[in-house]
This record gives structure tokens, C-alpha cells and sequence, in this order.
């Protein structure tokens, strides 16, 4: 009988702790992480490389613990809720956006899958979550506004043109936060003293048209509205706003580096940075609903000399002081 039980309780001990690696080993779950992109991947690297950095200082690795599936519109937005519908096929964990238009198009194509926005406009004015505080859906994330965005940009123009009378805004109606965008520019402008105009391009094919509008409209300044298309036509619209001699600017520096003339706005990499904190949590069982959004933190400011001079202007020496990136 002893001798029966010296060779049970060894093999009790290991047949369980077979039973318990086996557990863990089928409880190590790999999560898919699905991200919706409105240009082209060339253009997302700096964000997607941002995304992949912060997630990998939260102890996840690729092909370990996570893997991706991606869709990009290539600049097309209206593949958007095609490609979104794709996504949510695949069945992802959580899906990452980035801009408004993108984060309407996964949320039209899923409600029970989270949604974690790397910076978009005004997500309670596109219907996307109900407050920044409770979003009280599946979206959340970081916003790419803050209460002064709009002021900070018009300031600049202020800086670099004291005498600006008119300022005009360049805007997609088809955005989804058209209409508060607008308001909260107008409010602005004339908070400075300048009267305001809008000038609209839905399409590609209509910006050189709008921005010539702007120009025999009276307008001097250019405020360029955030938005998808735009993001995906840099040159084009920086071309168009030097030919009509406009002092436009813009919200990130890809427009700068493209022969924009100023760029004020978000750090994109920082966007993807934080949101990669959102996947985290909801990895680790948080609900969309009750995780409240946070606004940007860190923000860029880009000019380039090139244009000015092509332009006609001078960029007050404590604005090249301050900018980030200086193209000469």
C-alpha cells in the first residue's frame, strides 16, 4: 500500500501540472487588432510605427500576442465604408481609426466591435460618442481637438499678416464635422477682427477651383479645414494656394513639406501613441462606453521659407524660433 502511494502522488502532481500548462497555454489569447486608414500605407507609416511602439511597451509583440489586418482607401474616401465592412468580416478585436470620416465609416459598419479614434474632429457632432466624459457606445479614444486649435491657427495668421482683413476657410461639406468646424472658424476669425468666407471642394478636381475663390472673394489668408481628401492631395492644394498667392495654413507638416507655407496642429505620432493605450485597456476588459476620451497634448508648428518668399511674405523671426520644422 505505502509503496502504491509513493508512485500516485508524483504522477497526481504531474498529471496536474500538465493540465495547468495546457490551460495557460490555450488561455494565451492573440489578439487581432484591425486598422482602418483613409490614404495609403506609405502615408500611415510614421502613425503605424507609433501605434506598433506603443503597444509593444505594453508588452504586446507581433505574431505573439497580437496580429494586424489592415485596409487603406488609397486617398479614396468613398471605398471607406466598403473597406470597413471588410474589416469587420475579418472579425478584429478592436479596430483603430484615424480622422473623422474614417471613425463614421467603422462606426456605420459595426456596433458591437470597439473603435479606438487616433485623433479625430468633433466625435459628438459626427454622432460617434455621446459625451467626452461617457461616450456611452464603442467609440473612444483620443480627439484631435482641443479648445483653442482653431484659435492657435488664426493667431498665426494674425502673426505673420497683422493687417489680414479676410480670412478664408477651405472646407468639405461632405465631412461629418462641417458644420461645427465652420462655426468654431467664423467665431474665431472674428474674434481677431477679420471677416470670414468659406469655400467649399467635395472632390480633388475642385480645389484649384476653391482656392481661386477664396483668393477673388477678397480673402489674403487661407485656413485649411481638416479633412480627409485634403490629407490625400498635399501637393495639389499647396500648389493652388501659391499660385493664387494666399498665406494658407494648414494642420500637419506634410503640407509644409509639400510647398505649404504654415502648419500648426496635433502630433500624429503622439495620437497613435496614446491610442494605443485605449487597446490596452479594452485587451484588459474595458468597455468603449466607459472610457472617456482625452484631448492632444503635444502639437507641431512647421513653416517654410521657400514659400513665403514665393508669396511675398516674412515670417516674424519668433515664429521660426518657435517651429518645430524650418524649411529654407
Amino acid at each position: 500500500m505505502m509503496n502504491r502511494n509513493v508512485w500516485v502522488l508524483p504522477l497526481t502532481v504531474f498529471l496536474l501540472l500538465i493540465a495547468s500548462t495546457s490551460g495557460a497555454q490555450q488561455a494565451a489569447k492573440v489578439w487581432k487588432i484591425g486598422v482602418l486608414v483613409s490614404g495609403t500605407k506609405a502615408s500611415n507609416a510614421m502613425r503605424d510605427e507609433a501605434l506598433r511602439e506603443g503597444l509593444r511597451q505594453l508588452g504586446y509583440e507581433e505574431n505573439k500576442n497580437i496580429v494586424w489586418e489592415y485596409r487603406f482607401g488609397e486617398g479614396k474616401t468613398d471605398r471607406l465604408p466598403q473597406l470597413a465592412r471588410e474589416l469587420v468580416e475579418q472579425k478584429p478585436d478592436v479596430i483603430v481609426v484615424g480622422g473623422t470620416s474614417v471613425a463614421v465609416a467603422a462606426k456605420n459598419a459595426t456596433s458591437a466591435i470597439p473603435i479606438v479614434v487616433a485623433g479625430a474632429g468633433d466625435l459628438v457632432e459626427a454622432g460617434l460618442v455621446k459625451s467626452f466624459m461617457f461616450p456611452g457606445g464603442n467609440v473612444t479614444g483620443v480627439s484631435r481637438m482641443s479648445p483653442d486649435y482653431f484659435g492657435a491657427r488664426l493667431k498665426l495668421i494674425k502673426e505673420i499678416m497683422p493687417k489680414t482683413a479676410q480670412v478664408a476657410a477651405l472646407a468639405n461639406p461632405k465631412n461629418p464635422g462641417y458644420a461645427r468646424s465652420i462655426k468654431d472658424a467664423e467665431l474665431g476669425a472674428q474674434s481677431l477682427g477679420m471677416t470670414f468666407q468659406t469655400v467649399n471642394a467635395r472632390t480633388p478636381d475642385e480645389l484649384d477651383n476653391a482656392v481661386g475663390s477664396a483668393g477673388k472673394g477678397g480673402a489674403t489668408a487661407l485656413f485649411v479645414m481638416t479633412d480627409a481628401m485634403f490629407n490625400s492631395n498635399v501637393a495639389r492644394l499647396a500648389k493652388a494656394s501659391i499660385k493664387y498667392r494666399l498665406a494658407a495654413v494648414y494642420d500637419r507638416p506634410d503640407f509644409v513639406e509639400a510647398g505649404g507655407l504654415l502648419s500648426y496642429g496635433v502630433n500624429l505620432a503622439d495620437l497613435n501613441r496614446r491610442a494605443a493605450e485605449y487597446v490596452d485597456q479594452i485587451f484588459k476588459g474595458k468597455k468603449p462606453a466607459d472610457l472617456t476620451l482625452v484631448e492632444p497634448t503635444k502639437f507641431d508648428l512647421a513653416v517654410n521659407l521657400k514659400t513665403a518668399q514665393q508669396i511675398g511674405i516674412t515670417i516674424p523671426p519668433e515664429v521660426i524660433n518657435r517651429a518645430g520644422k524650418v524649411i529654407r
